[in-house]
Parts: structure tokens; C-alpha cells; sequence
């Protein structure tokens, strides 16, 4: 069986047999099947009225310790949002009554960004579609085949800075 990568390195195997090409048969595969998995994700979500950054707050919230608030930075830590995204996304989700703003009884110059009744509610009713896509996603490997894929994958961001650490 030939995939569209497979006949990408024909070619430069035929243009640049000088070259090693071989990173390619492995990144350019990870970059088809990134484009392929946001844009399934990004259709789960949108059924949610969510996209990918906002279902990420919210679920970052969730799956923090009751009653599911975090400030601004922990939730930037604990998240896939960039620091820029964050108080753009706090602010649409605000909005929405996702989420509300506390301030820190802590530190009355901080604040807490809590998950609404309502936020709880549609972060539980996406979270199963979205692992079904994620299910779907992954069909054709099994149990085995993809802890070592997680694994091997975890090797390669480890290996480029990217752990809890970071």
C-alpha cells in the first residue's frame, strides 16, 4: 500500500538521491494526520458550539480539582492555549456563561477563572463526542499499537523540551 508520503520521497529519491530523506516519511505522515484530526475535532466541537481552544479551557477546568478553578496562569500550564489566547478566550466564554471571573481570596489583585453550572454542562456533553472522534481517529490500531505510538511520541516531545517541566 502507497501513501501520498511514500510517493513524496519517491520523488526526491529520483530528484536528490544525495539526500537523506527519510525524517520526511515521518513528519510529513504527522503533519497529513494533524491537518485530518483538527479538522475531525474541529467539527466535534463546533456540534458543541465550541472550537478547539475553548472545549480546551473548559476542559482544563473540568478535570481540575472541584470546584474547578484555576487562575489565568495555571490555566495557560495546564491547557493547550498560549498565553495571548487566554483572556481572549476567557473573555468569549465569559460571555457565554461558561466560565465567571472571581476574584482570589488568596490575593484580592488576582483572580480565578471558575467553571459555570452551564460550562460543566457542555464541556459533559462534548467531552464523550470528542473522545468518540478520537476513537475513530485511532480505529485501525490496536491496544498495543497505540501505547506505542503514545510512547514513542512522548519520546520524540520529551526530547524537544516539551514535559511537564516546561
Amino acid at each position: 500500500m502507497t501513501d501520498h508520503v511514500d510517493r513524496v520521497l519517491e520523488q526526491w529519491g529520483r530528484q536528490r538521491p544525495d539526500l537523506d530523506v527519510s525524517p520526511m516519511a515521518v513528519l510529513g505522515r504527522l503533519t497529513r494526520l494533524s491537518r485530518l484530526v483538527t479538522a475531525a475535532q474541529r467539527r466535534t466541537f463546533a456540534a458543541h458550539g465550541l472550537d478547539a481552544a475553548s472545549f480546551d479551557v473548559l476542559a482544563t477546568l473540568r478535570r481540575s480539582e472541584p470546584p474547578h478553578r484555576l487562575t489565568p496562569a495555571e490555566l495557560m500550564r495546564s491547557s493547550m492555549v498560549t498565553s495571548g489566547a487566554v483572556t481572549q478566550r476567557l473573555d468569549r466564554l465569559e460571555g457565554r456563561g461558561l466560565v465567571r471571573r472571581l476574584p482570589s481570596e488568596a490575593d484580592g489583585r488576582s483572580v480565578l477563572v471558575a467553571l459555570t453550572d452551564e460550562g460543566r454542562a457542555v464541556i459533559d456533553a462534548a467531552l464523550p463526542d470528542h473522545l468518540a472522534t478520537e476513537e475513530q481517529l485511532l480505529a485501525a490500531l490496536d491496544g498495543p499499537e497505540r501505547d506505542a505510538l503514545a510512547g514513542t511520541l512522548r519520546r520524540v516531545l520529551e526530547s524537544l523540551g516539551d514535559d511537564l517541566g516546561a
